[in-house]
């Protein structure tokens, strides 16, 4: 098992992902944080291959029409390691680092609007 979009998992499993911390948006009158009712998850690959880049930017330009995905991450706050399909989420545009040896380095893929 491992990391997917709508059901299809990737060629090439991120090298590492993790959950983002939410932002504060601010500080109630008697001291509580306030945060975003969602969560982010990164995921990052050192070195990905031209297959690899091209499903990541396939997957962005048809979400990017659709609106939502399902993404299936590592369940938050989890005491195991179990993945968990986390529907309506929306996914960024990858970013891509240098190419290297017909690789590209420091690939990033964010899923933005998870309801844990």
């Amino acid at each position: 098992m491992g990391y997917k979009i709508n059901g299809v998992e990737f060629p090439i499993q991120p090298t590492t992902g993790h959950w983002i911390d939410k932002p504060i948006f601010g500080i109630t009158g008697d001291g509580h944080a306030m945060y975003p009712g969602v969560r982010e998850f990164e995921m990052r690959w050192g070195l990905l291959d031209a297959t690899g880049t091209n499903q990541l930017w396939n997957f962005f330009n048809a979400v990017l029409v659709t609106g939502t995905v399902v993404v299936e991450l590592p369940k938050y706050a989890s005491p195991g390691w179990i993945f968990y399909a986390y529907t309506g989420c929306l996914v960024r545009e990858p970013s891509f680092g240098a190419y290297f040896n017909q690789h590209t380095r420091d690939v990033i893929l964010t899923a933005s609007q998870i309801r844990t």
